[in-house]
């Protein structure tokens, strides 16, 4: 009997492929101890609606991760159109990533003001996957404005073009929930 041996997924092939999904735009912001924290992280999900969940994989080398390890909250900010600015700057090392954006401080951390959507939750469950830790959040607050999201592809930011105009728009209160 002959077996074919399979080698292990090169990484840059393993970015390469993965890179062909298209995806939303997202920050992730937290504080603790007075201290903010923020990163543009690309590995975020809805889990499920009843109860709301979300998913929020961060890099534990990030103070991001150190910043939600320790508060148990986070926000999830989704960007809009034309943000991709926001987005390099909370995604460089180093970087004053507060400095010229506009912050709401809520109730449960900050969240960017001119993001196009937020998901505030609190972590009720983490689980180690790799380099990252992927977070379960429980969404306490969502809120939607109107526009587009920045998307990205293939290492790329770009805009959302749908092909026609849904059969059921949402009513500006199915955008904005608060769940206690």
């Amino acid at each position: 009997m002959e077996h074919n041996v399979v080698q292990p997924l090169d990484q840059k092939e393993f970015r390469n492929v993965v890179g062909h999904f298209a995806s939303g735009v997202t920050i992730v912001t937290t504080e603790h101890a007075g201290i903010r924290y923020g990163a543009t992280i690309s590995a975020v999900s809805s889990l499920c609606a009843d109860p709301p969940l979300v998913l929020a994989c961060v890099n534990q080398r990030l103070g991001t991760h150190a910043g939600i390890l320790n508060s148990r909250r986070f926000t999830i900010n989704i960007l809009g159109e034309g943000q991709d600015s926001i987005a390099h700057t909370f995604a460089t090392p180093g970087a004053d990533k507060f400095r010229d954006v506009e912050v709401v401080e809520g109730q449960h951390g900050p969240r960017l003001a001119e993001a196009l959507a937020h998901l505030t939750c609190e972590v009720i469950d983490e689980v180690e996957g790799g380099t990252h830790r992927i977070f379960v959040g429980k969404v306490l607050e969502a809120q939607a404005g109107t526009g587009s999201p920045l998307s990205y592809f293939r290492g790329r930011f770009g805009s959302f073009v749908p092909f026609e105009k849904s059969s059921w728009p949402r009513t500006q209160a199915e955008n904005s929930v608060s769940h206690k």
